[in-house]
């Protein structure tokens, strides 16, 4: 990866987090792109607006924390993705996944699972044996799912919640923090508590 020229689309708090995951393996990082933030971040410059012409031969990932928010910016972005995985993360050579993912400090990926693209597996996050995470998901810090568990496009599980094994969450939910799930979640869910049970349905 030291070869590879790398741009983070991102520079909020989650960016940092990628970008010392980044830096760790050496990586070349060139730029971040964040309109909203200036100056530099780990001695990596702030360049305002992503623009696909700067550093077009460089490899890009959306460092950016917001399921929805890093779905919109990889939809408009012209650079090709590339993965990081922490050295201190442990993915089983029987799993697989797409492009775009942050495997981050401490995780664990067991066998035989499937990661889609621009997934979040956040610090210390356990993802076990035979599980799918689709695009867009995040499993915040600690979050942990049991065997056979389904998680939908662009859910978020939070900080320490537990997925017992075989169930199913659905598209855009959100698992609230030190939740328990017991159960299947539906599309769109808000699930808190433990044992997890439904508090309201987002509009799409």
């Amino acid at each position: 990866m030291a070869t590879t020229k790398i741009i983070l689309q991102g520079g909020g708090g989650h960016a940092r987090v990628v970008l010392d995951c980044l830096l760790s393996q050496g990586a070349t990082v060139v730029g971040i792109f964040d309109p909203k933030h200036t100056g530099h971040i780990m001695g990596i410059p702030l360049r305002g607006e992503y623009d696909p012409g700067v550093e077009a031969d460089a490899l890009a990932i959306i460092a950016i924390g917001d399921n929805a928010v890093r779905k919109q910016v990889a939809g408009r972005t012209g650079h090709s993705f590339v993965n990081t995985l922490h050295s201190s993360a442990i993915f089983s050579k029987h799993s697989r996944m797409g492009t775009g993912n942050m495997i981050l400090h401490g995780s664990i990926i067991q066998a035989q699972t499937t990661i889609g693209n621009h997934v979040i597996i956040n610090t210390g996050a356990h993802v076990d044996h035979d599980c799918v995470v689709e695009d867009y998901v995040h499993l915040a810090p600690g979050a942990r799912l049991c065997g056979n568990v389904h998680i939908g496009e662009g859910t978020l599980v939070g900080a320490g919640a537990v997925i017992i094994p075989g169930k199913k969450i659905g598209a855009w939910a959100i698992i609230g923090a030190g939740a328990v799930v017991i159960s299947d979640i539906p599309d769109h869910a808000v699930a808190v508590g433990n044992p997890a049970s439904i508090i309201k349905t987002r509009t799409p």
